[in-house]
């Protein structure tokens, strides 16, 4: 990112400080195409997933030259806001699909919807997350797309959480178009990519203007946040995964984690609750960094500030509320009762976190049961 932000051109100049930014860009698209399987130009980049959500959540998609309409999006409960916000669908042409008890989508339930689907009013285009933000609870993507191909529907994956930590392809998932953000995998804040999975076959432009991003989505490049990106995705997801032995050592140090949590709290006896961990059981497994759990009477809130002060930094649902401790809209869809809910922590591990940082949590978490069931 240093060395993009001492090339002063703008990416659409042909002077040589253009061609310069210009170079950067591309060399950055080809390492995103790369690791998701697809050609350069079918990579857009944007200002972050949010941005690249509004324009894949379209009602008009354009197909070898043809303007197909979208009359209905089916989204799943449990979806970022960004997605749950329907991108350019108004709200009466937005259908929430319930999820069960794990998390996972109601499979039953999407495919009742898209058989009933008008397709005289256009076509359906279902939008999931692959991997959950909150619970890290994997989704059935294969399936989805295999229902959503059967109906002639669209298919988006926010494949935000799950790049770089679940190998995939962008062909494997059966999606039209993917949502990516660089934050996410170590990169600078603001930027983020559409994937369009075939190359003929995009969401009509959300920003117009000018021609860039082969006429996707106008505006300058922002050359040093898109080489910040690509040299992320490089070192975090190389062919974009990584080995079993990786996120095997990965899921071992959150099992340690949870089992770490389970065993403080029965230390405590009756005076503390059991803890309870959110997608534990669901049938395509979980992201192995994520674990979401609750313990009954230790509220998010008093926990986040006593880890906080403690050096430990976790988070109770989304980090896209304002700052704000709320109740979380995705264990709500999951059925789980409010007392428990605004007990809810996520708690993340890194590629650089150890056993140490595990240990570290755990003394901290022991000293919060205890106080409280002191």
């Amino acid at each position: 990112m240093v060395q993009a932000l001492s090339v002063c051109g703008n990416a659409s100049s042909i002077h040589s400080e253009g061609r310069q930014a210009r170079a950067i860009v591309e060399k950055a698209r080809r390492q995103l195409g790369e690791a998701l399987g697809v050609s350069p130009g079918q990579v857009v980049f944007t200002s972050g997933a949010s941005e690249a959500a509004a324009h894949a959540l379209c009602p008009v998609v354009r197909a070898g030259g043809s303007e197909i309409p979208v009359s209905t999006l089916y989204v799943s409960a449990t979806e970022h806001a960004c997605i749950l916000a329907g991108g350019r669908f108004s709200a009466q042409n937005v259908e929430v699909l319930p999820v069960d008890a794990t998390g996972t989508l109601d499979l039953a339930a999407l495919k009742d919807a898209l058989a009933g689907h008008d397709r005289a009013q256009g076509s359906p285009m279902v939008a999931v997350m692959f991997a959950n933000n909150e619970t890290g609870v994997i989704q059935p993507v294969a399936q989805i797309a295999e229902l959503v191909h059967a109906h002639d529907g669209f298919f988006v994956v926010d494949a935000v959480q799950a790049f770089g930590r679940i190998p995939f392809s962008a062909t494997e998932l059966g999606a039209h178009f993917i949502l990516l953000s660089s934050h996410k995998i170590g990169g600078p804040q603001g930027a983020g990519a559409l994937v369009l999975a075939n190359g003929s076959i995009s969401p009509a432009p959300l920003i117009r203007g000018g021609g860039q991003e082969n006429f996707n989505r106008a505006g300058t490049e922002n050359v040093a946040a898109i080489a910040g990106f690509a040299a992320a995705a490089g070192l975090a997801a190389g062919a974009n995964g990584k080995t079993a032995g990786e996120i095997g050592a990965i899921a071992a140090l959150r099992d340690s984690i949870e089992t770490g949590i389970s065993t403080i709290c029965g230390e405590a006896g009756n005076k503390a609750g059991q803890p309870v961990f959110f997608g534990h059981g669901a049938p395509a497994g979980r992201l192995a960094n994520t674990s979401c759990f609750a313990v009954p009477g230790i509220k998010a809130e008093t926990a986040l500030i006593s880890l906080d002060l403690a050096g430990i930094a976790v988070s109770s649902g989304s980090a896209c509320s304002s700052g704000k401790v709320n109740k979380s809209h995705v264990l709500e869809a999951m059925g789980v009762d409010d007392e428990l809910a605004v007990c809810a922590l996520r708690v993340s591990t890194g590629p650089q976190s150890t056993g140490s940082d595990a240990e570290a949590f755990l003394g901290a978490f022991r000293n919060i049961v205890n106080r409280i069931a002191a």
